[in-house]
């Protein structure tokens, strides 16, 4: 496998349970922190997203309807 290498700084006990578990299943540690950024990449994009939109909205550079408007747009009136 080629990839990219990266320098990461992790505290003592992150390090240990690394360990740990890199011993205990035979898998390299680097193959765990693949697997978190696997698990968990996506998530955080998604939320970095949601911020930069809310930013947007806030700037008012994105269009927004009110919750009146949209219960109406989906049939939801009373």
């Amino acid at each position: 496998m080629s990839g990219a290498v990266i320098s990461l700084r992790v505290d003592g006990a992150q390090m240990e349970r690394l360990k740990t578990l890199a011993e205990r299943t035979g898998r390299p540690m680097s193959f765990y922190v693949r697997e978190a950024l696997d698990a968990h990449l996506e998530e955080i994009e998604y939320v970095y997203q949601l911020e930069a939109e809310a930013e947007a909205v806030r700037r008012g550079e994105l269009q927004t309807i009110g919750l009146s408007e949209l219960r109406s747009r989906l049939g939801l009136e009373d």
